[in-house]
């Protein structure tokens, strides 16, 4: 508590200073829909450092039902059967926010801290990453530098790395202002690490991204002493590297396209969480658990247990090589939002690399002048090969949604989702799992 006393304390002294008139800058509310890497666009003249102190609070309410079909089984250390189900009913969910604290301190140099008050994964505060944006090197007093900067932009510090584009459309804890439904994508490939990217842009619409970041969300200095099974070495701690190509263009005043691909990958790591990294949980409560295995012990071929219920995490923390291609459509209201992802990797127990696929549909309809109405569709579905279990699982994801827009800072949705696990072994909690209902939410950010 004294943690979350001192932040709220200097939230409020910096309130004090509050400004607006950040530089390219991805707003905390509407505005910020649809807004994917920063831009070159300099609309924003400096005069003085400014802080804007932001934050991000979410309420939900659910109505699901979830059932399966697994063999009842016992497990040393529990009593009962631990393949049963918890007991669901409607309620309230616990509520999760966010405080963004971000400065100008210069031309073109912006400073963001992201911090977690409150979440299902982490009930207390951590510290979510920082990093320092450069789009201008004015300091250096060079007319060459100051010219190849108007093409460039350079991050540095702890962020959410920049590896396809759904992290830009991603639930962020108290932050679901950006998600046009209530969850993220069945496998949710995201991290912060600590690292670099840089930018060019093009005035024609074509982009590239050249990362690279330690590949850990934890990260140590404490020397490796676990033996790798694939080189039978002594594990090492790589860096990861990722990179992004695309392009993104207002076609015609009604028309945007925006098309990327890009890579990720980390040959070895002390434990990478490219598809486990978030620290604030699924915004599905309790479906598909089993009161003891969520409270941290797991069977051997099972996955998706509390707090990512829903989720889909393949466990490649030794070794991970994965693609994402994405594409973007608008055309006046109506939105397409189209990923194919594909991963292979594995645990430092594992010799050869398995593989997992996903791809996943979004269309939206926007409507009013303002576009503060929608309506949407998503279908998701992951394959993917589990450690120690021949055949490859899939679980599949339709849901729909409608929202609005109060103000361009208070939002309220409703989705409707039906998920289903299909080839599970009948010892595995999720074999035949199906969960199914509505959750309404409730969202600010400013």
């Amino acid at each position: 508590m004294r943690y979350a006393f001192t932040l709220s304390l200097t939230a409020i002294g910096f309130l004090a200073m509050a400004q607006e008139g950040m530089q390219y800058f991805r707003p905390n509310d509407k505005n910020g829909i649809n807004v994917f890497e920063t831009t070159k666009s300099d609309t924003t003249p400096f005069t003085k450092m400014k802080v804007k102190v932001g934050g991000n609070f979410e309420q939900s309410f659910q109505t699901l039902r979830d059932q399966n079909t697994a063999v009842p089984m016992t497990e040393a250390g529990y009593t009962g059967n631990v393949n049963s189900l918890i007991p669901l009913t409607n309620g309230f969910d616990l509520a999760m926010a966010n405080l963004n604290i971000d400065a100008q301190l210069a031309d073109g140099i912006r400073v963001n801290l992201s911090v977690y008050l409150a979440s299902r994964h982490h009930e207390d505060t951590w510290v979510k990453g920082g990093y320092v944006q450069f789009d201008k090197l004015t300091f250096l007093h060079s007319s060459w530098v100051d010219n190849i900067m108007k093409s460039l932009t350079i991050k540095v510090g702890q962020f959410d790395v920049d590896y396809g584009d759904e992290h830009f459309r991603r639930s962020d804890g108290g932050n679901t202002i950006y998600n046009p439904f209530v969850e993220n994508y069945i496998m949710d490939e995201f991290a912060t690490e600590i690292g670099g990217e840089i930018y060019y842009h093009h005035k024609s619409g074509l982009f590239a991204m050249a990362g690279i970041t330690n590949g850990e969300l934890d990260p140590t200095i404490v020397a490796p002493t676990k033996i790798d099974s694939a080189t039978g070495k002594v594990n090492q701690y790589l860096p990861a590297i990722h990179g992004k190509i695309g392009y993104d263009k207002d076609v015609t005043k009604d028309l945007r396209v925006r098309v990327t691909g890009s890579f990720y990958t980390d040959h070895s790591a002390n434990s990478n969480t490219l598809f486990g990294g978030d620290r604030t949980g699924s915004h599905y409560y309790n479906v598909m658990e089993n009161q003891n295995i969520a409270n941290g012990t797991t069977l051997s071929d099972a996955n998706d247990y509390s707090p990512f219920s829903g989720r889909y995490n393949p466990g490649f923390s030794e070794e991970v090589n994965t693609f994402m291609a994405n594409l973007f459509l608008k055309y006046r209201g109506l939105e397409f939002f189209g990923t194919y992802e594909n991963a292979e990797g594995r645990a430092i127990t594992e010799k050869t690399q398995r593989q997992a696929s996903q791809y996943a549909t979004d269309l939206i309809y926007r409507f009013t002048r303002k576009e503060n109405f929608w309506v949407g569709v998503r279908y998701n579905s992951v394959t993917a090969a589990m450690l120690g279990y021949a055949p490859d699982i899939t679980i599949n994801r339709e849901a729909a949604s409608v929202g609005w827009f109060v103000t361009k800072n208070v939002m309220m949705k409703v989705e409707y989702v039906n998920q289903v696990y299909l080839n599970y072994a009948t010892t595995n909690i999720l074999n035949g799992g199906k969960f199914d209902g509505a959750v309404v939410e409730a969202s600010i950010g400013f």
